[in-house]
């Protein structure tokens, strides 16, 4: 298990996006947070207070949780003074980046020395078989989205909140980082070999109550070049009976690639149905969640009013509004 309270590391994250992590831990699980920590240059904030290692140790902290998701997800020479220091405290460490804290030689020998521990949400002993398609029991959603970083995990979190208060029986199902970090348990989908992601999807997701509902956070997206293959694997891996879509409406451009234009949610619908049905011949989309956090409260209302009524489906932001639209649907 990873010790809380937690120290949110920053590093020198270029953009809010690139400190989801950090955000995500901050926003649903805000009693595991004591604070947060930036290099120079940084341009990320989540909101909690400034402190150094040493008024972070003082104060009880922990682990130093890696809050950053960047491109490649490789640990930066630039953080590596600070990540030492934390060991020489006696933190432990958490990330789920690619790069893993346990094939660096100068961490290991300072996690030892200090009997620290080393934590790679990435890293799973499990062992996947291949996806074999027989049909489980339960009900199943799965968010998906029209690029990366666009709320699937907000959303999956919020209505399985939703669903928890209204006493239905529901999981979230973490595929990624910072949703294993939140939760405790899950799978690093896009850590998982190719041919045993769909089988991994399978397991996390298994026969169940036939009134038990699985949240299952979406990964990538169908119409991101780098990062297609996990939502596919989610898709057909998950069975879904329905689809959440999920949009952020300020993107320029697919997150990471700019010669690439953002789908519309109209685009996404077609492209993912069908590839959904595949694997459940019944799944339905069921609603759409909109990230509003770059507009205004009046430029919110009217997009969503627009959207919903050229979509003909329930458009909310579940971060801001909650999710007691998405789940009505969801149960109809």
């Amino acid at each position: 298990m990873i010790k809380t309270p937690y120290l949110l590391f920053l590093g020198d994250a270029p953009d809010q996006l690139s400190a989801k992590v950090a955000q995500g831990i901050t926003d649903w699980r805000p009693n595991h947070v004591l604070g947060q920590i930036k290099l120079p240059g940084c341009q990320a904030d989540v909101g909690v207070k400034n402190l150094t290692l040493e008024d972070a140790k003082t104060l009880g902290a922990k682990t130093l949780v890696i809050g950053v998701a960047n491109r490649g997800g490789k640990i930066s020479e630039n953080w590596k003074k600070t990540l030492l220091n934390a060991l020489k405290l006696k933190m432990d460490i958490a990330s789920g980046l690619h790069n893993l804290l346990s094939e660096d030689d100068q961490l290991l020998k300072e996690a030892k020395l200090n009997s620290c521990q080393l934590h790679d949400v990435r890293i799973t002993s499990t062992k996947f078989p291949i996806a074999n398609g027989i049909k489980r029991q339960g009900k199943r959603c799965l968010t998906i989205g029209t690029d990366c970083s666009v709320g699937k995990m907000y959303t999956a979190i919020s209505i399985e909140k939703e669903m928890k208060t209204r006493g239905i029986k529901s999981t979230f199902r973490a595929t990624g980082q910072t949703g294993i970090l939140i939760t405790g348990a899950g799978i690093p989908l896009d850590a998982i070999i190719a041919d045993f992601m769909a089988g991994a999807v399978e397991q996390l997701t298994p026969d169940n109550d036939l009134n038990h509902w699985d949240i299952i956070e979406g990964q990538g997206s169908l119409a991101h070049i780098s990062y297609s293959g996990v939502t596919m694997a989610l898709m057909h891996g998950g069975q879904p009976d329905k689809l959440i879509l999920c949009h952020e409406p300020t993107r320029k451009h697919m997150r990471g690639l700019p010669g690439y234009t953002v789908p519309t949610l109209t685009e996404l619908k077609t492209l993912s149905l069908p590839i959904a049905q595949r694997s459940n011949n019944k799944c339905e989309i069921s609603g759409i969640s909109i990230n509003t956090q770059n507009l205004s409260d009046s430029d919110t209302r009217s997009l969503l009013t627009n959207i919903e009524a050229e979509m003909g489906l329930p458009t909310v932001d579940p971060f801001k509004q909650g999710s007691t639209r998405l789940v009505d649907s969801l149960l109809k």
